[in-house]
């Protein structure tokens, strides 16, 4: 495979052991991260000029549900899913991994469309292998998933007050077959005591992912913090759709560190700045508004330390990647993004961290590594993919049509 050096940019490794660097290099070899430090040498590396950029691992949007990119923008949340053809699955699937790898995740957790669709499940796959970016397919793997490998986890029932019963057998089943567990719960508030159920009875755990998780009770909450089960925020899609707002400060006093995840781009936007601004925003709102009540003992402000490590480190750990990817740590796969400090939209840079958290956005986007590969190049794709985007626009164009919508005026 080779090796790339990556030299004089700011590194955060976001590794407190390795630490950050004002300036340092990175050196990949055989697609993992092999030396963080300054003034590297590496004979016949490719080098790759980081000046005036921030190195740091690549995001990990760890709840999408990525097919829905053929939906993108569109506003219609309650758009009916089964309206997607199996050709629809993959083209809507290739275009949101492309359109993920551009706006610096390289690793996705995706929440499968069509799973039930034997044909639907093959598109998502043969659109997962084609991308070029770290995925985690969530299907049933009673119907034909391919775990107990780590490309793919296991699709719950939606954790609700009438499913308790079939989802404890359901996940005894998937833990028989040695496969992480991916579930939505709290989108409701009428879901609101289900996880605390859950715990009771024993079931949560490490090996269990909840995505949503807007509606939580303290009880819900602490039932997660004592089972060490993993939490994912869809911020953005969830705001946009109406379910609430993330629970930031139920979390934060429990110790709780979330992954971050899209969600659906029907109402939101696609990549995970928009998500790290999403959550940290609306902590900061909660405790403006006790203040302004007058409320005293207010908790701390949520800082962009915390939210960074949200979007990568915590987000790997939810997605059961956590010795893989999620930080620059030497012996860790090479998944790194470089993003441009010498634009006008964070220029000063007083704080890299807090640059990254509250300034930047995809056009910062300019070297995307997954596996040491480069998938991105000076801000570019590297693969040609002007033909899946003329298919997602036509599918688009015959799914709009299907629905009785017009073209745009």
């Amino acid at each position: 495979m080779g090796s790339t050096l990556i030299k004089g940019g700011t590194v955060l490794s976001l590794d407190r052991a390795v630490g950050n660097h004002l300036t340092a290099d990175v050196l990949i070899d055989d697609g993992v991260i092999a030396e963080i430090g300054p003034s590297l040498r590496a004979r016949g590396a490719e080098v790759i000029d980081a000046g005036g950029t921030i190195v740091m691992p690549g995001f990990v949007d760890a709840h999408h549900r990525v097919a829905l990119s053929l939906l993108r923008s569109s506003g219609l949340a309650d758009r009916d899913e089964g309206a997607l053809s199996a050709d629809d699955v993959y083209t809507g699937t290739l275009v949101g991994l492309l359109q993920a790898l551009t706006a610096g995740a390289t690793t996705v957790v995706d929440w499968s469309i069509g799973a039930d669709d034997p044909a639907s499940l093959a598109a998502a796959r043969a659109a997962h292998v084609e991308a070029g970016v770290r995925t985690v397919l969530v299907v049933d793997t009673s119907r034909g998933g391919d775990s107990p490998g780590r490309s793919e986890a296991h699709r719950s029932p939606d954790v609700a007050p009438d499913a308790i019963d079939a989802i404890a057998a359901d996940w005894a089943q998937a833990r028989r077959r040695g496969c992480r567990i991916h579930a939505r719960a709290g989108t409701a508030a009428a879901d609101v005591g289900s996880v605390a159920e859950l715990g009771r009875r024993g079931l949560l755990g490490p090996d269990i992912t909840l995505a949503h998780c807007v509606h939580l009770s303290d009880a819900d909450v602490d039932a997660i913090s004592s089972s060490s089960t993993a939490v994912v925020l869809t911020p953005a899609s969830d705001m946009a759709a109406g379910r609430g707002n993330p629970p930031m400060q139920q979390l934060i006093e429990r110790g709780i560190r979330p992954g971050l995840g899209v969600g659906d781009v029907r109402l939101a936007p696609g990549d995970v700045f928009a998500q790290m601004r999403a959550a940290i925003s609306v902590q900061h709102a909660v405790l403006f508004d006790l203040k302004l009540a007058g409320k005293g003992g207010i908790p701390n402000l949520l800082g962009t330390r915390d939210v960074i490590r949200y979007a990568t480190v915590d987000g790997a750990t939810a997605a059961g990647l956590g010795d893989v990817t999620g930080s620059l740590t030497p012996g860790q796969r090479a998944d790194v993004v470089v993003l441009r400090a010498d634009r006008p939209n964070i220029a000063p840079v007083n704080d890299p961290i807090g640059a990254v958290v509250w300034g930047m956005d995809t056009s910062n986007v300019d070297w995307v590594f997954v596996d040491g590969v480069a998938r991105v190049a000076n801000g570019e794709l590297v693969v040609d993919a002007a033909d899946v985007r003329l298919r997602a626009s036509s599918a688009a164009r015959r799914l709009a049509g299907a629905a009785g919508l017009g073209a745009m005026a």
